[in-house]
């Protein structure tokens, strides 16, 4: 039993855990202001993303357990069920922030979108491994799982969910990259996106998607409408300065800043915890990816390589949004900052790409314990004349 735990991979057990409890210190400290305005308890929040924290080791343990290769098996069967849960939010979701993006059962939200992310890793990393032996012919190799791709990103635009739409596009594009391709597909490819892109963006120009662009860019020129959030945010973060202004003292989660368990989660850690507790976060997750690549990178079986190369990108780029639309960088897309923001999806998913990622880790840890076949070689042959007494000697 102890062998068996010894094959996982301790940091990619305990940082995800350490980040998933750090955030229900945060969501907690974030949230009980909002809860309260909102007629809950002030442990509303706390106490929802505890019961997910809990569901999620399920999916954790279970995932570090099942053999990663049994997903290849099923991996029609996950396709078909995410694409009709996709067409059914859209019929009979529940509209939240203005995305149809949601089913509500009772106290329970669940997004698709969320699992269609790891859904789609899978999907792409069990036909680009299968088509390495030709893998360079465009028309058989590349394009047809872009026909998929491409309809379940449509489906999650309808929401419409333009920030998950977009992380799902990038980890399709890193899953793909790292599949082997040739350079002029992959440019290609960017250059058809870019295409469908111009045509679709007119008939997507919407005046709240204006205002973010225009909120994220130039916040200072509306601080009262399409700027105020980011301003906001600029405020918690700067007053946080160096060590923050300690647990539970934020400001801005008073009212002033929208989403302060969500989406801008990571602006109330800096102004509570100072820039010393963003670096904490911001290197915890780097090393979950960077972990993640190494893993790919050791594995010899190119399913679990690309599979860890998805699920490592998925938690990067999901980060990078976030962080990026907090600071300005990005238009602010609702994009939850991984394992600390409050969200049972997206928990429930990350975990339990951890524990796939785990399972990867621990295959590639024993197939390097294990000796390595001798290959029989036949001794060379010595000829040793000696005549002595008339006999001639080999050996």
């Amino acid at each position: 039993m102890m062998q068996k735990i010894k094959d996982y991979d301790y940091t990619l057990m305990i940082i995800p855990i350490l980040l998933t409890g750090f955030g229900i210190v945060m969501i907690y400290s974030a949230s009980m202001v909002q809860a309260v305005v909102e007629g809950y308890e002030s442990n509303h929040y706390l106490m929802r993303q505890i019961q997910w924290f809990f569901i999620s080791m399920i999916g954790f343990t279970f995932c570090c357990i099942l053999p990663y290769k049994y997903y290849q098996k099923l991996i029609k069967i996950i396709i078909l069920i995410i694409i009709g849960l996709l067409l059914s939010v859209l019929v009979i979701g529940e509209e939240i922030n203005n995305a149809k993006s949601w089913f509500e059962f009772g106290p329970v939200n669940l997004q698709p979108a969320e699992f269609a992310k790891l859904a789609l890793i899978m999907y792409l990393a069990s036909v680009y491994s299968k088509k390495q032996a030709y893998i360079n012919d465009f028309n058989r190799a590349v394009l047809p799982p872009l026909v998929l791709t491409g309809l379940i990103l449509g489906l999650i635009v309808m929401q419409p969910d333009i920030g998950t739409a977009a992380i799902i596009f990038l980890i399709a594009c890193s899953v793909i990259f790292s599949s082997g391709i040739r350079i002029k597909h992959l440019f290609f490819l960017v250059s058809i996106g870019l295409i469908i892109l111009a045509i679709a963006v007119p008939n997507m120009v919407t005046e709240t998607r204006i205002n973010r662009f225009t909120g994220a860019f130039q916040p200072f020129n509306a601080p009262d409408s399409a700027g105020y959030h980011l301003i906001q945010s600029y405020l918690a973060i700067g007053g946080g300065g160096i060590t923050g202004e300690g647990l539970g003292q934020s400001v801005q989660k008073l009212g002033y800043l929208f989403g302060p368990h969500t989406d801008f989660i990571m602006a109330i850690i800096a102004e509570e915890l100072g820039f010393i507790g963003v670096f904490l976060v911001i290197g915890m997750l780097a090393t979950i990816v960077l972990r993640g690549i190494f893993i790919a990178r050791k594995c010899n079986d190119n399913f679990g390589a690309l599979l860890a190369i998805g699920i490592s990108f998925m938690v990067g780029i999901q980060a990078f949004i976030n962080l990026g639309a907090i600071s300005g960088l990005l238009p602010i897309t609702g994009v939850t900052l991984p394992f600390v923001s409050y969200g049972g999806s997206s928990l429930l998913v990350l975990m339990i790409s951890m524990g796939i990622l785990n399972n990867i880790a621990k295959d590639v840890k024993k197939s390097e314990q294990e000796p390595k076949p001798v290959t029989a070689q036949t001794p060379p042959v010595r000829n040793v004349s000696n005549y002595k007494g008339g006999r001639k000697w080999s050996s």
